[in-house]
């Protein structure tokens, strides 16, 4: 199979240059355009609403995180040399995001990073298994080592 459209998903949380490296090596083989994309998860709060004096905080946060992503993910676009139209940031659960992207996209091949999953992780599951077990493409899971 020779893959035309590759998708680099990267959550900047870990260090996610094994993955970089390796959605780039496979573009560059195949010839195929690279893109990018980044979900942002909503913070999730227990107590919201009126009277709790934090709403107003937390949608701060959300904003300045969100701004810091779309920086990183406009640096690492521009690193790797995509245009504005490879490029996605999304909002919602990631697995979901990334599965319409993928479908909307036409992505032969999506790349993600993938940590080693163990006790209550292994039991809750990581985004990389929810993506990789909702796919309509290939997926190469590389593994994030810290």
């Amino acid at each position: 199979m020779k893959y035309k459209k590759v998708l680099l998903a990267v959550d900047f949380f870990a260090e996610n240059v094994d993955v970089i490296q390796r959605a780039k090596e496979l573009a560059d083989l195949y010839k195929a355009e690279l893109n990018v994309v980044h979900v942002n998860s909503p913070i999730v709060m227990a107590y919201g609403g009126e009277g709790y004096g934090v709403t107003g905080q937390v949608a701060e946060i959300e904003l300045q995180m969100q701004a810091d992503k779309k920086q990183k993910l406009a640096k690492l676009g521009s690193e790797l040399g995509l245009t504005d139209q490879q490029i996605f940031l999304l909002d919602g659960r990631a697995a979901t995001e990334i599965h319409h992207l993928c479908e909307q996209q036409h992505i032969d091949l999506l790349v993600i990073g993938t940590h080693g999953q163990s006790g209550i992780s292994l039991l809750l599951g990581s985004t990389a298994s929810s993506v990789l077990h909702g796919s309509g493409c290939d997926v190469l899971a590389v593994r994030i080592h810290n």
